[in-house]
């Protein structure tokens, strides 16, 4: 039997913390994420079993579902991103197609992408230096694809609202991490 050791995203064995004036960019390992893409003439089922998870909600263009412990945003035309705690959803891919049945396409994507959060006052003055978004206009609940230093990303606006929520290719997590911690520097 092997002796592995799981590790972070950008490297370690606990997840990197980063602290500028009192805005702090946390490396957080603790999401199992799957997408879910409606199979073609399923689409009604599909967004019916989305919404049964999501406690009758289902997250239209440009929004997020908050929710506890699944939570999700969309993507694209009945495309969806599904995440929740991995510790109690580590197989969350294999739950949804359980869920779902014929009516959705789900993969796995909890290795795919690395997640940073952003919390504290001057969040905005952040993303202002390395997204091209409307921060300002952002609200709980908002989700927005973007580019940050030519990495794609999607970025959530969480509750409470100086929190926000950073998706980035896995393979690019310390080219992601290094962009968010010098656009931190320069802001504030």
């Amino acid at each position: 039997m092997h002796d592995l050791a799981p590790i972070c995203a950008l490297g370690g064995t606990e997840p990197h913390v980063d602290t500028v004036a009192g805005v702090t960019l946390t490396e957080n390992p603790g999401l199992a994420l799957a997408s879910v893409a409606a199979r073609r003439g399923q689409e009604a089922a599909c967004r019916a079993h989305l919404s049964t998870l999501l406690d009758g909600t289902v997250p239209e263009p440009g929004k997020a579902v908050l929710r506890d412990p699944e939570a999700s945003f969309w993507m694209g035309p009945d495309q969806w991103m599904v995440g929740a705690p991995i510790a109690t959803h580590e197989d969350l891919a294999a739950q949804l197609k359980s869920r779902f049945g014929n009516t959705a396409s789900i993969t796995d994507q909890t290795d795919a992408w690395v997640c940073f959060d952003m919390r504290g006052d001057g969040i905005e003055d952040v993303m202002r230096l390395c997204a091209n978004i409307d921060i300002d206009q952002m609200q709980t609940g908002d989700a927005h694809r973007t580019v940050i230093h030519y990495m794609g990303v999607y970025v959530l606006r969480r509750d409470p609202a100086n929190w926000l929520r950073i998706l980035g290719p896995s393979s690019s997590a310390k080219s992601l991490h290094h962009a968010l911690v010098t656009a931190m520097r320069a802001a504030l």
